[in-house]
């Protein structure tokens, strides 16, 4: 996500002419774009976005699940 947003920043800058990024070529310019490219296919390819999805949704379980256990008040004592 951040490779997408410094491609779009770094694009949006050379267009306007604006700083020393209108002096650069245009490939250093686009080369975010590659990178989060390269990024999504190792992501997926890895598996590392199913582990985090996965990570995500057990979090909400868990959260869930304490919040009926208190609502229950089956929830475990807090020591004082």
């Amino acid at each position: 996500m951040w490779f997408l947003v410094a491609g779009v920043a770094l694009v949006l800058l050379k267009w306007q002419a604006m700083g020393p990024v209108a002096q650069w070529p245009w490939w250093s310019v686009l080369l975010p774009f590659g990178l989060a490219l390269a990024w999504w296919a190792w992501a997926d390819a890895s598996g590392y976005t199913k582990r985090k999805a996965m990570q995500r949704e057990d979090a909400r379980k868990a959260a869930r699940l304490a919040r009926q256990k208190d609502a229950l008040g089956l929830a475990p004592r807090r020591k004082k």
